[in-house]
């Protein structure tokens, strides 16, 4: 729930502004040939005072709940209500006023004060609603704001906690074979998927870690793909060293690869290409498009969910290139991370 901003205004700035504003008030009689000292004290006093409580009483008014419409930005029913206040105050002070000076006529002087209380009074309470609602659209836009970032937030923890259970399935069903068949392989194959879901745990709740653990996780995946498609796809590391030690977001390299061989034939008659290099200031992981016919639905965490880590992260964007016989993404180089 958005709640209302209380409307401040500095107390030297109501003073200070109700002072000029008496002293301003006294100028035509400055200017007068029969300029008389006390009049033009009483005048500016007067003035002054009923610029300050004017001032206050429309804060405090403007501060209150509104039953107006959404869309309404002026509360007619306020500016009513502040106008109406403003006459009989401005009354009672021309009435001081008149026992003050007791040789002015009544009648035209309190005319000229009550036009002029209505001046100020419209010049105060417009500048004021100005004012509210600036706040008030600040105030609605940092809630937003920090909604959207806790929505965020929320998304991402989660996506950090999913595990794809096609991969653990299929990889249940390939150890099976290998252990029906004997395959030798079968034992490493077991550790391969220990340590990954090993590396599922302990990565699940950073936000980066260094790309060569990354590589680790990468590793231990291929080995099991490996298992199930044997020769089907090729996989190339071209990444040197200079970038080992800097950032990515854990399991990202892992599931790009997974959406190729997800998304793409993998056949040893057609063995599927899958690089992964340095160009510029991005890693980019790239495949030939061999799209199957019927593509099973992702059910994990896929290129979207990547994209969403970097921008919550990062503030940077993922670059996806998708040509008719290449398909690439591109993922900006982290060198450091002021929450890492």
């Amino acid at each position: 729930m958005v709640t209302k901003p209380i409307l401040k205004v500095s107390n030297k700035i109501i003073w200070t502004s109700s002072v000029v504003i008496g002293l301003l008030s006294s100028v035509p009689q400055l200017a007068s040939h029969k300029f008389v000292p006390l009049e033009a004290a009483v005048n500016a006093g007067i003035t002054a005072a009923f610029a300050v409580i004017m001032w206050y009483f429309n804060i405090y008014m403007l501060s209150q709940k509104s039953n107006q419409p959404q869309g309404q930005k002026i509360s007619y029913a306020k500016l009513l209500n502040s106008l109406a206040f403003g006459l009989v105050l401005m009354l009672g002070l021309a009435y001081i006023q008149q026992l003050i000076l007791s040789h002015i006529d009544f009648g035209p002087a309190m005319l000229m004060v009550e036009v002029r209380g209505i001046l100020i009074n419209l010049v105060f309470y417009m500048f004021l609603n100005m004012l509210q609602q600036n706040y008030e659209n600040q105030h609605v836009s940092m809630e937003l704001e920090r909604f959207r970032n806790d929505n965020l937030s929320a998304q991402y923890d989660l996506l950090k906690q999913q595990v794809n259970p096609h991969f653990l399935f299929n990889s249940l069903n390939t150890l099976k074979a290998m252990v029906e068949t004997g395959d030798q392989q079968s034992v490493d194959f077991i550790l391969k998927l220990a340590n990954f879901y090993r590396y599922t745990l302990e990565s699940r709740k950073l936000d980066l870690i260094p790309l060569k653990e990354e590589m680790d996780i990468l590793n231990a995946y291929l080995f099991l793909q490996k298992a199930r498609f044997e020769d089907g796809f090729i996989f190339q590391n071209k990444l040197d060293d200079t970038v080992s030690d800097t950032l990515i977001p854990p399991f990202t390299l892992q599931l790009l690869v997974e959406n190729c061989l997800k998304h793409n034939i993998v056949s040893l008659n057609r063995p599927l290409q899958i690089r992964i290099f340095m160009e510029g200031e991005s890693i980019v992981v790239e495949n030939q498009v061999q799209l199957r016919k019927n593509q099973e639905d992702s059910l994990g965490v896929g290129l979207k969910n990547i994209e969403l880590k970097y921008s919550h992260l990062l503030n940077k964007q993922v670059e996806v290139i998708n040509g008719q016989n290449l398909f690439q993404v591109r993922l900006p180089i982290i060198y450091e991370h002021r929450n890492h």
